[in-house]
Protein backbone atom coordinates (compact mmCIF):
# COMPACT_ATOMS: atom_id res chain seq x y z
CA UNK A 1 0.00 0.00 0.00
CA UNK A 2 2.67 2.41 0.66
CA UNK A 3 4.29 1.90 -2.29
CA UNK A 4 1.25 3.15 -4.07
CA UNK A 5 1.64 6.57 -1.43
CA UNK A 6 5.36 6.74 -2.84
CA UNK A 7 4.20 7.15 -6.19
CA UNK A 8 2.14 9.88 -5.30
CA UNK A 9 4.16 11.75 -2.89
CA UNK A 10 8.14 10.97 -4.21
CA UNK A 11 10.65 8.76 -2.42
CA UNK A 12 11.83 11.00 0.51
CA UNK A 13 12.25 10.74 4.25
CA UNK A 14 9.25 13.41 4.76
CA UNK A 15 6.91 11.75 2.51
CA UNK A 16 7.75 8.01 3.84
CA UNK A 17 6.99 9.59 7.55
CA UNK A 18 3.71 10.73 6.06
CA UNK A 19 2.89 7.69 4.79
CA UNK A 20 3.36 6.17 7.77
CA UNK A 21 1.27 8.93 9.54
CA UNK A 22 -1.71 8.06 7.46
CA UNK A 23 -1.49 4.22 7.45
CA UNK A 24 -1.61 4.59 11.36
CA UNK A 25 -4.58 6.88 11.25
CA UNK A 26 -6.76 4.73 9.29
CA UNK A 27 -5.68 1.77 11.63
CA UNK A 28 -6.85 3.65 14.82
CA UNK A 29 -8.92 0.66 16.44
CA UNK A 30 -12.13 2.98 17.16
CA UNK A 31 -12.46 2.89 13.17
CA UNK A 32 -14.78 0.22 12.33
CA UNK A 33 -15.83 0.97 8.47
CA UNK A 34 -13.72 4.15 8.07
CA UNK A 35 -10.39 2.09 8.07
CA UNK A 36 -7.31 0.88 5.91
CA UNK A 37 -10.21 -1.32 3.84
CA UNK A 38 -12.14 1.58 3.32
CA UNK A 39 -9.11 3.77 1.93
CA UNK A 40 -7.90 0.74 -0.30
CA UNK A 41 -11.19 0.33 -1.73
CA UNK A 42 -11.35 3.75 -2.48
CA UNK A 43 -8.36 4.04 -3.87
CA UNK A 44 -9.62 1.07 -6.49
CA UNK A 45 -12.52 2.88 -7.19
CA UNK A 46 -10.86 6.01 -7.92
CA UNK A 47 -8.76 3.86 -10.63
CA UNK A 48 -12.06 2.45 -12.49
CA UNK A 49 -12.91 5.93 -13.01
CA UNK A 50 -9.24 8.07 -13.25
CA UNK A 51 -9.86 9.47 -17.02
CA UNK A 52 -12.60 11.23 -16.15
CA UNK A 53 -10.32 13.45 -13.39
CA UNK A 54 -8.35 16.69 -14.03
CA UNK A 55 -6.04 15.68 -11.55
CA UNK A 56 -5.90 12.20 -11.11
CA UNK A 57 -2.92 12.91 -8.54
CA UNK A 58 -4.94 15.39 -6.48
CA UNK A 59 -7.63 13.18 -6.29
CA UNK A 60 -5.47 10.07 -5.20
CA UNK A 61 -4.02 12.34 -2.75
CA UNK A 62 -7.42 13.77 -1.39
CA UNK A 63 -8.39 10.04 -1.38
CA UNK A 64 -5.73 9.45 1.51
CA UNK A 65 -6.81 12.23 3.28
CA UNK A 66 -10.52 12.42 3.24
CA UNK A 67 -10.79 10.46 6.75
CA UNK A 68 -7.25 10.64 7.84
CA UNK A 69 -8.88 12.25 10.88
CA UNK A 70 -11.85 10.16 11.91
CA UNK A 71 -14.18 10.93 15.40
CA UNK A 72 -17.31 10.59 13.90
CA UNK A 73 -18.21 13.92 13.49
CA UNK A 74 -19.56 14.97 10.35
CA UNK A 75 -18.11 17.95 8.94
CA UNK A 76 -15.63 18.52 11.69
CA UNK A 77 -13.84 15.56 10.38
CA UNK A 78 -13.61 16.39 6.95
CA UNK A 79 -12.43 20.02 8.11
CA UNK A 80 -9.40 18.75 10.57
CA UNK A 81 -8.74 16.39 7.52
CA UNK A 82 -8.35 18.88 4.98
CA UNK A 83 -6.42 21.12 7.57
CA UNK A 84 -3.85 17.98 7.97
CA UNK A 85 -3.09 17.20 4.06
CA UNK A 86 -2.71 21.54 3.94
CA UNK A 87 0.00 20.79 7.31
CA UNK A 88 1.62 17.89 6.00
CA UNK A 89 1.59 17.41 2.17
CA UNK A 90 3.77 21.23 1.45
CA UNK A 91 6.79 19.00 3.31
CA UNK A 92 6.56 16.48 0.90
CA UNK A 93 7.27 19.12 -2.09
CA UNK A 94 3.79 19.01 -3.18
CA UNK A 95 2.93 22.59 -5.16
CA UNK A 96 0.38 24.63 -3.19
CA UNK A 97 -2.03 24.24 -5.78
CA UNK A 98 -2.00 20.91 -6.10
CA UNK A 99 -2.27 21.00 -1.68
CA UNK A 100 -5.29 23.69 -1.93
CA UNK A 101 -6.99 21.06 -4.69
CA UNK A 102 -6.49 18.37 -1.88
CA UNK A 103 -7.80 19.82 0.67
CA UNK A 104 -11.14 21.47 -1.35
CA UNK A 105 -11.49 17.80 -2.30
CA UNK A 106 -11.45 16.48 1.31
CA UNK A 107 -14.06 18.96 2.57
CA UNK A 108 -16.23 18.00 -0.26
CA UNK A 109 -16.82 14.55 1.19
CA UNK A 110 -18.76 16.17 3.88
CA UNK A 111 -21.81 16.55 2.02
CA UNK A 112 -21.66 14.73 -1.24
CA UNK A 113 -24.72 16.12 -3.00
CA UNK A 114 -23.14 20.01 -2.82
CA UNK A 115 -20.67 19.12 -5.62
CA UNK A 116 -20.58 21.52 -8.60
CA UNK A 117 -21.84 19.69 -11.70
CA UNK A 118 -18.38 21.03 -14.03
CA UNK A 119 -16.28 19.52 -10.74
CA UNK A 120 -14.29 16.37 -12.43
CA UNK A 121 -11.61 15.86 -9.37
CA UNK A 122 -14.48 16.01 -7.20
CA UNK A 123 -17.16 13.92 -9.20
CA UNK A 124 -14.32 10.98 -9.44
CA UNK A 125 -13.34 11.42 -5.52
CA UNK A 126 -17.11 11.30 -4.30
CA UNK A 127 -18.39 8.78 -6.70
CA UNK A 128 -15.07 6.42 -5.44
CA UNK A 129 -16.14 7.42 -1.78
CA UNK A 130 -19.54 6.02 -2.72
CA UNK A 131 -18.82 2.82 -4.67
CA UNK A 132 -19.94 0.97 -1.61
CA UNK A 133 -23.43 1.91 -1.79
CA UNK A 134 -23.33 -0.50 -5.15
CA UNK A 135 -20.96 -2.96 -4.07
CA UNK A 136 -21.37 -6.24 -3.23
CA UNK A 137 -20.45 -5.42 0.52
CA UNK A 138 -23.40 -3.58 1.11
CA UNK A 139 -24.67 -5.06 4.11
CA UNK A 140 -21.28 -5.36 5.75
CA UNK A 141 -20.88 -1.44 4.83
CA UNK A 142 -24.12 -0.54 6.97
CA UNK A 143 -23.25 -3.05 9.91
CA UNK A 144 -19.78 -1.72 10.02
CA UNK A 145 -21.52 2.01 10.37
CA UNK A 146 -23.91 0.92 12.85
CA UNK A 147 -20.66 -0.09 15.20
CA UNK A 148 -18.77 2.93 14.57
CA UNK A 149 -22.11 4.83 15.88
CA UNK A 150 -22.63 2.35 18.70
CA UNK A 151 -22.53 5.12 21.61
CA UNK A 152 -25.68 6.42 19.63
CA UNK A 153 -29.45 4.93 20.68
CA UNK A 154 -30.87 2.48 18.17
CA UNK A 155 -33.76 4.67 17.66
CA UNK A 156 -31.72 7.89 17.41
CA UNK A 157 -29.45 6.06 14.70
CA UNK A 158 -32.31 4.89 12.60
CA UNK A 159 -33.70 8.51 12.25
CA UNK A 160 -30.66 9.47 11.33
CA UNK A 161 -29.07 6.81 9.26
CA UNK A 162 -32.56 7.70 7.43
CA UNK A 163 -32.16 10.92 6.88
CA UNK A 164 -28.77 10.42 5.31
CA UNK A 165 -30.24 7.55 2.75
CA UNK A 166 -33.48 9.68 2.30
CA UNK A 167 -31.27 12.64 1.25
CA UNK A 168 -28.71 10.50 -1.16
CA UNK A 169 -32.09 8.63 -2.61
CA UNK A 170 -33.48 12.01 -3.49
CA UNK A 171 -30.47 13.37 -5.70
CA UNK A 172 -30.78 13.27 -9.45
CA UNK A 173 -27.59 10.85 -9.97
CA UNK A 174 -25.75 8.96 -6.87
CA UNK A 175 -22.65 9.04 -9.39
CA UNK A 176 -21.62 12.04 -11.42
CA UNK A 177 -19.16 10.95 -13.88
CA UNK A 178 -20.67 7.94 -16.81
CA UNK A 179 -18.45 4.93 -15.67
CA UNK A 180 -19.18 5.42 -11.84
CA UNK A 181 -23.07 5.43 -13.18
CA UNK A 182 -22.38 2.48 -15.01
CA UNK A 183 -20.84 0.56 -12.48
CA UNK A 184 -22.98 1.51 -9.17
CA UNK A 185 -25.98 3.46 -9.91
CA UNK A 186 -28.62 0.59 -10.22
CA UNK A 187 -27.43 -1.71 -7.59
CA UNK A 188 -26.59 1.33 -4.87
CA UNK A 189 -30.42 2.67 -5.51
CA UNK A 190 -31.55 -0.39 -4.87
CA UNK A 191 -29.27 -1.44 -1.66
CA UNK A 192 -30.40 1.83 -0.30
CA UNK A 193 -33.94 1.66 -0.60
CA UNK A 194 -33.95 -2.04 1.23
CA UNK A 195 -32.30 -0.89 4.03
CA UNK A 196 -34.29 2.45 4.21
CA UNK A 197 -37.49 -0.16 4.34
CA UNK A 198 -35.93 -2.08 6.70
CA UNK A 199 -35.23 1.17 9.19
CA UNK A 200 -38.88 2.78 8.60
CA UNK A 201 -40.63 -0.81 9.60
Amino acid sequence: MLDGWRKLAGASRAGDALGAELVARWSEPHRRYHDLDHLRAVLRAVDLIHEWAADPVAVRLAAWFHDAVYDGRPGWDEERSAQLAQARLPRCGVPAARVAEVARLVRLTAAHDTLAGADRDGAVLCDADLAVLGGDGYAGYAAKIRQEYAHVPDELFRQGRAQVLRRLLATPRLYRTPPARELWETRARAAMTAELAALER
